[in-house]
């Protein structure tokens, strides 16, 4: 069996350029919906411990797809990041920073992803040991805005999670994000169209040509395309 260490796991996240992020009502259909992520080229996909047994879900889907990157998302705890390693979890997720998840977590070579909506909180939670900075939710934030904190934090590698619509994603990642987060919007429909509208996003993602970003003013709002 192949060690990968902890900075290879950040190394395919920021390949992948997703997080497919599975919360489901029990375990069943938790792996159902990691099985259509991983059909779709996903290679690094979370199920959120917010899902009944959702250990079981990841024990499913380690043992079922060994070649994938699997984390626990919403481990707020050292217990429950002993747990989700245990189940073969190889990265945690937090919304939130909790350093006994950090420590937890390093000493059984899981990478750490907590939350943070400041530039305060990110610099705190890469101060604590975070392999990378969850930016949630990123609908408090655009792309552009998003683009001036990473200018003034370029050593950090955020994952903004949160909202983040399928035709978004390249926005965000043209702002200077490692990756996005992406959840019910990835999943949604039956596993055929969760496949397809995974492999559209990832082709776009992989776009040769350059992405730049413009602003357009509404009214009401504001928004944000590629060109």
């Amino acid at each position: 069996m192949t060690t990968v260490y902890r900075w290879q796991h950040l190394e395919l996240i920021a390949r992948q350029k997703v997080v497919g992020i599975i919360r489901a009502t029990g375990a069943a259909e938790a792996a159902r919906m990691a099985r259509a992520c991983l059909a779709g080229g996903l290679k690094v996909v979370e199920i959120s411990l917010t899902t009944p047994d959702a250990l079981d879900a990841i024990r499913t889907t380690v043992r079922t797809h060994p070649d994938a990157l699997i984390g626990a998302g919403t481990v707020l705890d050292a217990a429950s990041a002993r747990a989700a390693t245990s189940a073969g979890a190889r990265f945690l997720v937090s919304p939130s920073l909790h350093r006994d998840v950090i420590e937890t977590a390093h000493r059984h070579g899981a990478s750490v992803i907590p939350g943070a909506c400041t530039p305060t909180e990110a610099v705190a939670a890469v101060a604590a040991g975070a392999d990378a900075v969850k930016l949630f939710p990123a609908s408090q934030w655009t792309p552009g805005s998003f683009r001036d904190m990473r200018g003034a934090l370029p050593q950090i590698p955020f994952i903004p999670t949160g909202s983040i619509a399928v035709a978004d994603a390249p926005a965000w990642i043209a702002a200077g994000a490692v990756a996005v987060g992406m959840g019910a919007k990835l999943a949604a429909g039956t596993p055929e169209e969760s496949a397809a509208r995974i492999k559209d996003l990832l082709a776009s993602l992989r776009s040769p040509a350059p992405l730049t970003l413009t602003r357009r003013d509404a009214a009401s709002s504001q928004a944000w395309k590629i060109t």
